[in-house]
C-alpha cells in the first residue's frame, strides 16, 4: 500500500510499505478513506518530536471502511463505516474505566521509553513517536486499529467525511479543552490559535455558556474563519499587544479561562520568539512557550489555564510567580476521545454542528508533501488539509 512517511525533519514522502494485518484478535484493519494533517502532526514533520524514525507512517485523525475484524471483535463487522479516536484506549485499565482514555495504561508497549521521561506511561498514539506507541499512523491507505472494539464509533453512510472526520481528534480536543474550563454564564474566554482546534474550542465554549470568545492568532485568514463561524471576536498579536488588548476588551480584568490550542511551537514577537527560537533550535529547550507565558499573566485572578497545545519536554523563563500568586488553575492533557465522539456525533446528527467548514484543501494522498508545505508555511490560506487515499 501507498502511506506517508517521515524520512526526517521538514521531509515526508509517500512510500509503497506493507498492507497492515491482524496481529491481535481485538484488531481491525480499515481501509481510509479520510485522513487529515493535524496541526501537531507538524510537530513530527518539523523534527521536534523525539523518538519518530526515517520510514516511520505518520498522521492520527482518520476515518474509513471496516475490510477485516479480529476473532475478538464483535461489535463490528465488515463494510462497517467508522471514526476512529487518535487516542489508543484498551477499555479495561483504571483510566479509561473512568474515561481518561489518552492516560491507558495498557496501550501503548513502549511506554518504557515514556517513562523515562514522564516519570509514568499514557497511551498510545497513532503515527506519533516510538514513545508513545509506535503504531503505524494514518495517512495512508490502510490502518490496524487495535482494541477496535472499544475505540471506534460506526457513523451513518449518507453524510460526507467532512461532516465525520474530525470527530477523530480535532473536534474532541477542542471540546476538551472548552470543558476544561469549567465555563460558567458570562465567562470570557480567550483561545489563542485560531487552527481546526482552535475553531472547534471557541464553538465549544459558546456552547458551555460563554457570554464572549476571543481568537488571538496572527493570520488574518484564521482570524476571519473564527470571526465568521465561531463567532468570536479577534486579535491580531503582529498588530497589537495580545496582552493589553485583552486587558481593554474585559474592562482591565483579564479572561476568566484561556486555552492554548497552539503548543511546541508558537510564535511570539520581538526579543522573546527570538530567545525561545534559538534555544529550540540549538537543543537547549525543547518547545517555545509563549502562549503559555502570555496566558499566565493575561488571565485573571482565580482564573483557569486549559492547555491542549502539545507539549513534549522542557520549557524555561515561565512566570511562575504570577500562576502561583494569582492563584490560576491549570488544566491539560491529551484528549479523551472515546468519552466525547459520540456526544458530537449527536450533535453533527441533530444539525448542531458542521465542522466541515475548517476544510480548506482536499489533496490525494499522493500529494502528501506538498501538503505539509503549505500547511507548515501557511500558504494558499491553508488551515486544515484533508488527503484522500
Amino acid at each position: 500500500m501507498k502511506a506517508v512517511c517521515w524520512n526526517g525533519a521538514n521531509d515526508v514522502r509517500v512510500q509503497s510499505v506493507p498492507d497492515p494485518t491482524i496481529l491481535n484478535p481485538r484488531d481491525a484493519i480499515i481501509k481510509i478513506t479520510s485522513t487529515a494533517i493535524c496541526g501537531s502532526d507538524l510537530h513530527i514533520y518539523g523534527g521536534y518530536i523525539p523518538t519518530v524514525q526515517q520510514g516511520d507512517i505518520i498522521g492520527h485523525e482518520f476515518m474509513g471502511e471496516v475490510v477485516e475484524v479480529g476473532r475478538g471483535v464483535n461489535n463490528l463487522k465488515i463494510g462497517d463505516r467508522v471514526v476512529v479516536p487518535s487516542t489508543i484506549g484498551c477499555g479495561n485499565c483504571h483510566y479509561c474505566q473512568h474515561d481518561m482514555w489518552s492516560l491507558c495504561d495498557n496501550s501503548n508497549p513502549k511506554g518504557w521509553i515514556e517513562e523515562k521521561l514522564f516519570g509514568n506511561i499514557t497511551s498510545a498514539i497513532y503515527g506519533y513517536s516510538h514513545m508513545l506507541g509506535g503504531y503505524a499512523g494514518a495517512q495512508a491507505e490502510y490502518i490496524r486499529v487495535p482494541f477496535a472494539d472499544v475505540g471506534v464509533v460506526k457513523v451513518p453512510p449518507d453524510l460526507p467525511d467532512e461532516m465525520l472526520l474530525f470527530i477523530s481528534d480535532a473536534i474532541p480536543t477542542g471540546y476538551m479543552g472548552a470543558e476544561l474550563c469549567d465555563i460558567q454564564p458570562g465567562d470570557t474566554v480567550a483561545v489563542w490559535g485560531c487552527g481546526a482546534v482552535g475553531q472547534f474550542a471557541m464553538i465549544s465554549a459558546y456552547m458551555m455558556g460563554a457570554e464572549k470568545v476571543i481568537a488571538i492568532d496572527r493570520f488574518p485568514e484564521r482570524l476571519e474563519m473564527a470571526k465568521k463561524f465561531a463567532k468570536a471576536e479577534v486579535i491580531n498579536y503582529e498588530e497589537v499587544n495580545a496582552g493589553e488588548a485583552l486587558k481593554e476588551m474585559t474592562g482591565g480584568r483579564g479572561p476568566d479561562a484561556c486555552i492554548d490550542a497552539v503548543g511546541l511551537e508558537a510564535h511570539g514577537v520581538g526579543l522573546e520568539d527570538f530567545y525561545d527560537q534559538t534555544k529550540q533550535k540549538l537543543r537547549l529547550e525543547t518547545d517555545r512557550p509563549h502562549v503559555l507565558r502570555e496566558m499566565m499573566v493575561a488571565c485573571r485572578k482565580g482564573g483557569t489555564l486549559s492547555i491542549m497545545g502539545v507539549y513534549g519536554g522542557f520549557v524555561d523563563k515561565i512566570p511562575f510567580g504570577a500562576a502561583f500568586n494569582k492563584g490560576l488553575t491549570f488544566r491539560m492533557g491529551q484528549m479523551h476521545g472515546q468519552k466525547y465522539m459520540h456526544l458530537l456525533l449527536q450533535m453533527i446528527l441533530d444539525g448542531k454542528l458542521d465542522p466541515s467548514f475548517v476544510v480548506t484543501h482536499q489533496l490525494p494522498l499522493e500529494q502528501a508533501p506538498h501538503a505539509y508545505h503549505i500547511f507548515q508555511q501557511k500558504k494558499d490560506n491553508c488551515i486544515k488539509v484533508v488527503l484522500k487515499p
